[in-house]
């Protein structure tokens, strides 16, 4: 049942990842597995792969936590070619709607989650507005003009890698901001390398960086972090509220959002109809929670 449980977590994931500012950072952060993915992917470092290629492959699994990220990202994987198009279809068919939903979701989430925090200081409460001040600050940055520069791509990875971590934030959209999503699209379907592998150096250094430096957080300070990241997903709702209009722009055959005009709601049917999903969000990480699913 774990095992199922945690698959299902990472089938969540995957979908999340189609949701303009739900990150699938966010579903883990919400449903409990944070901490635990944090410090599996600290844990590959040289003495795991050490232990891989001298035989030792059963302390290399239990170092990494091997079944755990195998199963979660089985689970990521499934999603990614299936669910996901699923709910980019009801995304792109009952945007209102499907918002709706996320936003009651992620209200419940943010107090769930803060339940977690032990002691409550003047630290915590500033990290939590820091948190949610980057989240809503970084909903209304223009997208900036593209470089191809070797030093600039490496970065664009490490902020990109890190932004798919950190609850709340949307990898692409911050690839978006950055200018190099055009960029970067060109050189998957072409194998560029000369970009690609930039990219990727900066995505394998900004995930071994930012998973240690997210284990020590957690471990030093374990309640201004959960606050500072709980603020991050806070400020993600500007992005999810469902009541506005997106402003796109058509980025290598395939149209983007750049930016959001936000307004008040209508009050109609279609208005009680996402007032009912907003409840049904809100009460589903409820019962979640109520079931124990919890840090593991």
């Amino acid at each position: 049942m774990k095992n199922l449980i945690l698959f299902l977590k990472g089938v969540a994931m995957g979908a999340a990842n189609v949701i303009p500012g739900v990150s699938g950072g966010t579903v883990a952060f919400i449903t409990g597995i944070y901490e635990r993915l944090i410090n599996a992917l600290k844990n590959i470092d040289l003495e795991a792969v050490k232990l891989l290629f001298s035989g030792s492959f059963r302390d290399f699994a239990l170092k990494i936590d091997l079944s755990f990220l195998v199963i979660l990202f089985l689970g990521v994987f499934v999603s990614i070619l299936s669910l996901a198009k699923v709910l980019e279809i009801a995304f792109e068919q009952y945007e209102i709607l499907t918002l709706s939903f996320f936003f009651g979701l992620i209200i419940a989430s943010v107090i769930a989650v803060s339940r977690q925090i032990q002691s409550v200081s003047i630290t915590v409460v500033i990290s939590f507005i820091v948190g949610a001040a980057i989240a809503i600050g970084i909903a209304f940055l223009p997208p900036a003009q593209p470089n191809d520069s070797f030093i600039y791509l490496t970065l664009c990875g490490v902020v990109a890698v890190c932004s798919m971590i950190l609850p709340g934030l949307s990898g692409s959209y911050i690839l978006l901001l950055m200018g190099n999503y055009v960029l970067v699209l060109k050189a998957i379907s072409s194998l560029d390398v000369n970009v690609l592998i930039p990219v990727a150096l900066g995505c394998f250094v900004g995930l071994i960086l930012l998973s240690r430096l997210l284990a020590y957080l957690f471990r030093k300070f374990k309640d201004a972090t959960i606050a500072v990241l709980s603020g991050f997903v806070a400020g993600s709702l500007l992005i999810i509220w469902p009541w506005k209009a997106t402003i796109m722009e058509e980025f290598a055959g395939k149209e983007k959002a750049v930016g959001y005009i936000w307004e008040m709601p209508q009050i109609d049917l279609q208005f009680a109809y996402s007032i009912f999903l907003i409840v049904i969000g809100f009460l589903l990480v409820y019962w979640m929670e109520r079931k124990s699913l919890k840090p593991e």
